[in-house]
């Protein structure tokens, strides 16, 4: 084929590519929904097999923190503002470990929300900032972006053909880990807002966890894992109120003592 015919067919490829978009929907070269809910998959039954690594909740014996965590997970779907909340499959799983303040979600809205950063929070809202925040990483496909920079697009590609069964594990076992840009973590700070906004919750409630950061002596140079190339706890304060600010959210709940009963029945 001529090369003028090759960029030409190439040009309909993109155009049909963006035509069938949705509107705002971000765009990940060589990275398509489907590819991002195959890997969410793969990635999910890999984390199932290595209970020793990820001590999951189980979901009957601990009923009623999957309901209160999926209550909250609802009340951000029905925002009207998560542009793949009907593609993307938006399952929580609990890890029990109390020592890590972290949260994490991979490709296609598997969500995981350690016990430790549970335990931590003061309040409902706090955890629905945080849960909001990490389902902006998967909306706005920055997992996708993230793993693509640290893995190559070959490989992933390999991951998601089933070709390539230990990169899997090593993604599986790193993703908890995985480092995304500091202008993907203020966008899911942004995001975890607009979420929130049109509920009854206080929009700002990720600001409350950051500045109780503050207040507990975390700086940016001693943060590990979920934070450790996130902006300063102080500056995402100060930037997430001012995003509920200019967003006009007027939602005031923080729901504390409730958020303190729920505390009570994690193990």
């Amino acid at each position: 084929m001529k090369l003028k015919s090759l960029l030409s067919a190439a040009a309909v490829v993109v155009i049909l590519t963006f035509a069938g978009c949705k509107k705002d929907a971000p765009f990940v070269p060589f990275f398509s929904i489907a590819d991002d809910k195959t890997l969410g998959q793969q990635v999910e039954a890999e984390i199932a097999s290595k209970p020793s690594e990820y001590p999951v909740l189980d979901s009957a014996q601990y009923a009623s923190i999957y309901a209160y965590i999926y209550g909250i997970r609802n009340e951000i779907l029905n925002s009207g503002k998560i542009i793949y909340k009907d593609e993307f499959a938006w399952k929580i799983k609990v890890i029990k470990d109390d020592s890590t303040l972290n949260a994490f979600c991979t490709p296609g809205g598997y969500i995981y929300v350690y016990t430790g950063i549970m335990k931590y929070l003061d309040s409902k809202d706090q955890l629905a900032g945080v849960l909001g925040h990490e389902m902006a990483h998967a909306d706005r496909r920055h997992t996708s972006r993230s793993l693509q920079a640290q893995y190559g697009v070959s490989l992933l590609l390999d991951v998601i053909l089933g070709k390539n069964s230990e990169a899997l594990k090593q993604i599986a076992s790193g993703i908890y880990q995985l480092k995304n840009s500091r202008e993907h973590e203020s966008e899911a700070d942004a995001y975890s807002v607009k979420y929130l906004c049109p509920t009854p919750y206080n929009a700002a409630g990720a600001a409350g966890f950051f500045q109780k950061m503050v207040n507990d002596g975390y700086t940016e140079n001693s943060l590990t894992t979920f934070f450790s190339t996130h902006p300063s706890p102080a500056n995402r304060v100060q930037n997430i109120n001012a995003e509920k600010t200019s967003n006009g959210c007027t939602g005031t709940q923080t729901y504390d003592a409730q958020y303190a009963q729920f505390k009570t029945t994690l193990p």
